[in-house]
């Protein structure tokens, strides 16, 4: 389905670029002073809590919405002046997309493959998204599931440079979420510049290269997904004991910070090397491990650590 696209290839700068970024509806500031650059052929993950402006950025790149200050360029085009140009090579699924009631899916594939100078197959991409077999199913008939394919393949019909896809597999069961997180990483191998904006933690850790962690309007996090998932600086162990353990003698172990029991089983979280202080304190009072399970910090603890540490520091609940 998805051929070499040379064309995509640019090897002279970045495909996007956001420079103090801000966006205000009345008193409120959606977007504050962001700044990023998207590297050209790469997934880049924008994360963050409901309403913490992750929309509104990707709407000012796509040109939907204009900024009220700051500069955006795609491939150096200016989103507010050359939108037109833009929307030639950039696709785009937003959260909430609607059509016409009566459209019929197999027809709104073609009529948005008719805008694009170069366009993909549609019957193609029907096959690709598992949703040929409601190629004539009208649009107000289809599930919310079969919405959000129709809505991923509206914004990949065009053959984009660019695919901007917001809350991408939103309404999708686990399956048809990995044949898209598979063909998404197609798109990428291809050399398409995807923007993925999701809420879903192993959806950033599986697809992206990079990614900003945005809340209330800020950029508090770029980097990889390992990097910003070792922000959170804790360890995760379970385990049961060979005999009853009080919380005051695992709370007394080095690092520990939080003990949940459950049934038989006891997990302690903390930071530093906690299996070997855990096990030689417990050890000292004769009593020894079985069972046990360690699970380093992952994405969801770091993107928990860093939302909470903002409300913090800005006095707002998380």
């Amino acid at each position: 389905m998805y051929a070499p696209n040379n064309d995509a290839r640019d090897p002279g700068g970045p495909a996007v670029t956001v420079t103090n970024l801000v966006k205000r509806y009345g008193s409120f500031t959606a977007v504050d002073d962001v700044s990023f650059s998207i590297h050209e052929g790469e997934i880049f993950g924008i994360i963050g809590p409901n309403g913490a402006g992750k929309t509104t950025t990707v709407e000012c790149i796509s040109g939907l919405r204009v900024p009220d200050s700051g500069s955006i360029s795609v491939y150096g085009l200016s989103p507010r002046h050359d939108r037109d140009k833009i929307r030639e090579f950039v696709g785009v699924q937003l959260q909430e997309s609607e059509l016409p009631p009566r459209l019929k899916v197999g027809e709104a594939l073609e009529l948005f493959a008719a805008i694009y100078p170069n366009p993909l197959d549609p019957q193609e991409i029907l096959e690709s998204l598992g949703i040929k077999h409601i190629e004539r199913s009208a649009f107000k008939n289809l599930s919310g599931g079969q919405k959000q394919r129709l809505s991923i393949a509206l914004a990949l019909v065009g053959n984009p440079k660019i695919a901007i896809l917001d809350e991408l597999t939103t309404g999708l069961d686990p399956e048809a979420r990995r044949d898209t997180w598979a063909l998404i990483e197609r798109m990428r191998d291809r050399g398409v510049t995807v923007i993925l904006v999701t809420h879903f933690m192993d959806e950033a850790e599986t697809l992206c290269d990079r990614l900003a962690l945005i809340n209330h309007g800020r950029l508090r996090a770029l980097d990889t997904p390992e990097a910003i998932a070792a922000e959170a600086g804790t360890n995760r162990l379970r385990f049961v004991p060979s005999q009853p353990v009080a919380d005051e003698a695992l709370y007394a172990v080095e690092g520990v910070q939080v003990v949940e029991r459950k049934g038989r089983f006891i997990t302690v979280t903390g930071t530093g090397d906690l299996a070997a202080s855990l096990i030689n304190a417990l050890a000292a009072d004769g009593i020894h491990v079985s069972e046990l399970e360690a699970r380093h910090g992952n994405l969801d603890d770091a993107f928990i650590k860093l939302t909470r540490q903002t409300a913090a520091s800005e006095g707002v609940q998380a």
